[in-house]
């Protein structure tokens, strides 16, 4: 079972189906292309423009993008969040000339109540490595972290760690690293690392935040970008 639900029980059971199916696996730890995704949503609550810009991951240049205008295709329900975004962003996806290594979301993976946040939904569906950095926590309990960049924590929710707070920049707030699929928490602290040369988040949620808020600019009025 893996459609678009029409109920909430319907998108329970497709989390129970696709959740077994997250693999555990080290991941492209030096990956020649990396891509940011995220949603903007129109302050009418109906309109949203989903992005997914492909960057070279050394040099972080754009190499392709894609937008896609369309509606929330669920109603927020907590824990339930993706399927307002998955088909929108899975269209974006489709229309890419550069197929990326990793998908890396602006939100969370296994960081979640129930264990299948938007990296793993998206991962599973695309079989393509992804994992989460998330701007704040949707679950767990961390000890302090160093304050110098590179420093990190391990996220623990119910007894089990489900992601690392990592430092990005000396001093600055923490970001929330979670795994979605086919890569491991050290390779997705590594990337994370690596898209965050002179900010605090990757370079990859800065392009595809831009370009979704791009997309959505111009009309009556602005844009919000929800947590995940």
């Amino acid at each position: 079972m893996t459609g678009s639900p029409r109920t909430e029980a319907e998108a329970l059971a497709i989390q129970d189906a696709l959740r077994p199916q997250v693999i555990d696996a080290p991941g492209p730890s030096d990956p020649a292309t990396v891509a940011g995704l995220d949603v903007a949503y129109h302050e009418d609550g109906e309109r949203l423009a989903a992005a997914i810009v492909v960057l070279d991951a050394r040099t972080h240049a754009v190499l392709d993008s894609a937008v896609v205008h369309g509606r929330p295709a669920f109603p927020y329900v907590p824990g339930l969040f993706a399927f307002r975004e998955v088909p929108t962003l899975l269209e974006a996806l489709d229309r890419l000339r550069v197929r990326p290594e990793v998908l890396i979301c602006d939100g969370h993976g296994l960081a979640h109540p129930r264990r299948f946040g938007l990296a793993c939904h998206l991962g599973v569906l695309t079989g393509l490595p992804s994992f989460g950095v998330g701007k704040t926590p949707l679950v767990g309990a961390w000890e302090p972290v160093g304050e110098r960049r590179g420093a990190r924590s391990e996220l623990v929710d119910g007894g089990e760690v489900v992601g690392a707070v990592l430092r990005t920049r000396d001093a600055v707030k923490p970001v929330f690293v979670s795994v979605g699929h086919r890569i491991n928490l050290g390779t997705a602290c590594g990337l994370t690392l690596a898209l965050t040369p002179r900010f605090r988040l990757p370079e990859t949620t800065r392009a595809a935040d831009r370009a979704c808020r791009d997309a959505l600019a111009g009309g009556p009025r602005g844009v919000t970008v929800p947590r995940r």
